[in-house]
């Protein structure tokens, strides 16, 4: 990596930008327009598709314990400037459910970035940029790294994001596993039962621990609840924090892109990467530890303030490291 290309600023540059195009009727400031479904081979994924049909296509990912309300201000923002926004519903997530009974519930970092790839194939969009943060932001990086021909630039908070699971018995510095309680606590009955019963009380823990400054409010919270009823959303969260942990096995259609991921391959396409400076979750750096898995031109910003959720706590430095990616050469 050129480290001309690295920056090494604090936060996103306040440049203006101007709108591309026309906005369509969806893209009014805080609105993600309907719910539509699109059938895949495993999933019937409800998404939203905001801006102009034949906008340059953008496909976000929302994070856990988080939803597509993530992007209420980032999307609509984008569609104002020519872009076609797809946001979806993860698997176990809202509105979007298995076709089968018998699918394996996989909550794992290969399938996330496989639903990436299918939803992109059922709407018949070859390339886009992506964006994401956690879950979402995980399973864009897997998309990223093993189909680059899809991807024409990626905004990554948090940087890489693909698992390292031969790693995974290694201790993090312990602020940090402290910080990730619930890795552990769902390794257990005591934890399925709390993520059962106490579903929306476990989310606001998680979100006040992971960004101590969002003052988010209680009408933010019962929004992203609705995400929690799904009939798979308890055995998908266990399942992708057991599985990271070595704790459960993945499911076998999986296996041959869990060893890709095992090489830890590199994001080849330009990338903008961004840190809240309040992570609860993930500390803020700047970048250089994990500058090895950005093989194209690359920007790091961590951003005043943010936390965890960065797109719905910064929404516009967020939508600037959308405009920023795509003008990285």
């Amino acid at each position: 990596m050129d480290r001309r290309t690295f920056g090494k600023l604090v936060g996103v540059g306040a440049a203006a930008i101007g709108g591309m195009s026309t906005p369509s009727a969806s893209a009014a400031s805080g609105t993600l327009g309907p719910i539509r479904h699109v059938t895949t081979e495993l999933l019937k994924i409800a998404y939203h598709d905001i801006g102009p049909s034949n906008g340059k296509v953008v496909l976000l990912g929302h994070g856990w314990p988080y939803s597509p309300m993530a992007y209420a201000e980032v999307a609509p923002a984008l569609a104002r400037r020519g872009y076609r926004v797809i946001v979806p519903y993860l698997r176990g997530h809202g509105p979007t459910r298995f076709l089968k009974a018998d699918t394996f519930r996989s909550g794992q970092q290969a399938a996330m970035g496989a639903d990436m790839i299918s939803l992109m194939d059922a709407l018949r969009i070859r390339s886009a940029i992506f964006g994401g943060y956690d879950w979402g932001g995980r399973g864009l990086n897997v998309a990223a790294a093993l189909w680059p021909e899809r991807c024409t630039g990626i905004v990554s908070v948090n940087s890489y994001l693909i698992q390292n699971l031969a790693a995974a018995e290694m201790p993090d510095p312990v602020a940090t596993e402290a910080a990730h309680w619930y890795f552990f606590y769902f390794l257990t009955e005591r934890g399925r039962r709390a993520l059962t019963e106490q579903t929306k009380d476990l989310a606001k823990v998680v979100w006040l621990k992971n960004s101590p400054e969002w003052r988010f409010t209680e009408k933010d919270l019962n929004d992203a609840a609705v995400m929690f009823d799904n009939p798979d959303y308890v055995d998908i969260v266990l399942h992708s924090y057991r599985h990271r942990l070595l704790a459960a096995p993945g499911d076998p259609r999986y296996d041959v892109l869990e060893a890709k991921l095992a090489r830890q391959p590199k994001i080849v396409m330009p990338a903008v990467t961004l840190d809240g400076a309040s992570d609860g979750s993930s500390p803020p750096t700047d970048g250089t530890a994990s500058a090895k898995f950005f093989a194209g031109p690359r920007v790091h910003h961590v951003i005043p303030k943010a936390g965890h959720n960065l797109p719905q706590e910064t929404p516009k430095a967020f939508v600037e490291a959308v405009l920023e990616v795509a003008r990285l050469r």
